[in-house]
């Protein structure tokens, strides 16, 4: 019975897999008895959250002791030398489009912020620390420090559904979405590496465990510097077999515009053949009017889908395009903050594809809740940049509505190997397409604090 009462307690906190592992009879016997207490209101065994403990030795009630951020600089360690040479193709070299392509006076070094990235340290009483990071340190750095930390600290990191709320709640003031979100992405996915290691225990296990054998991977090739083709190319011996374009022009380059555009996509399906999807995204800079000559342009060339083609705000533009396209399979996500965004457009039917990005929307716990979402209205997730770093591994390893995962940040130039693109050690690699995420407690990262702080700007 009390064995009974001690698999019904923890199976109510999300931790079954937990149990079947660490829990059982001689543990039951030897460790766990004397903090077992029956309630005189029913029959049932409970455990304290305050005393029970897993094998680790660590109590599942775990106070937070300090959460810090601060700006870092992070470079991938590349010693292979790619073995092309740098395009010198203005097509290549322009870049990819942006809504600034109706100010080419102002090159993107001066318009975009220029911020670094954000590490967020959040620790426990024992001294056990989790981490996470996001962008814009500029203001993400002072939110963490300056405000969430305050409201955070002292509370269990085992409650990461109230933690999240929390943050949700106190930030609405200044606006939950934007910046705020990013700030709290970084604090969310340092509280769930936390939690994972405290359990000792990957984050895939505790969010619902492993779905899938393995995770399907498509590269998105946002790095033209090596030429198109050339990268291209060198994805399929990685043994990809999805890519993504980007588009170099918007609506401000007329029907010349689309017609490059055509091209580029007619290229790379005769490159590619017919065995492999190509998907292509516009990174929030066309019209209306311009992504419906844009899609039946490419409608002969089976795109996988249409990506953030739009003003990530404009959901009424949304609306309007699904209704101009609606044989065009849309994607788009990444630049839409907390889970607002993602139950309007399921509930409206303006998105096939979600595509948050973890470090971004509000971290995992907003990646599950989206997840939720988007299987309830028949929609898939693709989380952005999810095979860079672990969190959106772990989240596409688990969740069933996750069907492929990203590879962005120009994947690697041709020839260099994707094991020297790694930005956190500790982060599994691609390997023929497909990857699996590290079954190490929380997300596997093999850091230390000095390493961090080594990088520290």
């Amino acid at each position: 019975q009390a064995e009974d009462g001690i698999r019904d307690s923890v199976a109510s906190r999300g931790l079954g897999d937990v149990y079947k592992r660490q829990i059982k009879g001689p543990c039951l016997a030897a460790g766990l008895a004397n903090k077992i207490r029956t309630s005189s209101h029913d029959s049932k065994s409970m455990i304290t959250g305050t005393q029970f403990s897993l094998n680790s030795g660590k109590d599942i009630n775990m106070k937070i002791k300090s959460i810090e951020a601060f700006a870092i600089d992070l470079k991938p360690n590349i010693k292979t030398k790619p073995r092309v040479p740098k395009s010198k193709d203005p097509y290549d070299t322009r870049g990819m489009v942006s809504p600034m392509n109706r100010y080419p006076g102002i090159p993107r070094s001066e318009w975009s912020a220029g911020w670094k990235r954000t590490a967020c340290i959040v620790k426990g009483e024992d001294g056990t620390w989790g981490f996470g990071f996001t962008l814009y340190s500029g203001v993400t750095e002072s939110i963490i420090n300056d405000h969430l930390a305050k409201i955070l600290v002292g509370k269990d990191c085992m409650s990461t559904e109230m933690l999240w709320d929390i943050m949700q709640q106190s930030t609405i003031p200044y606006g939950t979405s934007g910046l705020s979100s990013f700030a709290i992405s970084a604090v969310d996915n340092a509280i769930w590496d936390l939690k994972g290691k405290v359990l000792q225990r990957p984050v895939y296990e505790i969010i619902g465990g492993p779905q899938k054998e393995k995770i399907f991977c498509y590269a998105s090739n946002t790095e033209f510097s090596y030429g198109t083709k050339n990268s291209i190319d060198w994805f399929l011996e990685l043994g990809f077999k999805a890519v993504k374009l980007f588009l170099r022009e918007g609506p401000e380059s007329n029907l010349e515009g689309i017609n490059r555009a055509e091209a580029l996509v007619a290229s790379t399906r005769e490159q590619v053949g017919d065995d492999i999807e190509i998907a292509v995204d516009a990174w929030m800079s066309l019209n209306n009017e311009y992504a419906v000559r844009l899609a039946e342009a490419l409608r002969p060339y089976r795109i996988k889908w249409l990506e953030d083609y739009l003003n990530p705000e404009n959901l009424d533009g949304y609306q309007n395009l699904r209704n101009r396209i609606p044989w065009q399979t849309l994607a788009t996500g990444e630049h839409w903050y907390s889970i607002y965004p993602f139950a309007v457009a399921a509930s409206k039917g303006i998105v096939d594809i979600f595509q948050p990005d973890l470090n971004w929307v509000g971290g995992i716990t907003a990646g599950i809740k989206i997840c939720h979402i988007a299987e309830a209205h028949g929609l898939s997730v693709i989380p952005h940049a999810s095979t860079n770093y672990p969190y959106g591994q772990h989240l596409a390893f688990s969740m069933p509505a996750v069907p492929w995962a990203e590879r962005s940040e120009g994947v690697a130039p041709p020839g260099v190997p994707l094991e020297e693109m790694v930005l956190l050690p500790g982060t599994p690699v691609i390997k023929d397409g497909y990857i699996i995420p590290s079954d190490a407690p929380g997300f596997g990262l093999e850091i230390t604090e000095e390493w961090l702080r080594d990088r520290a700007v």
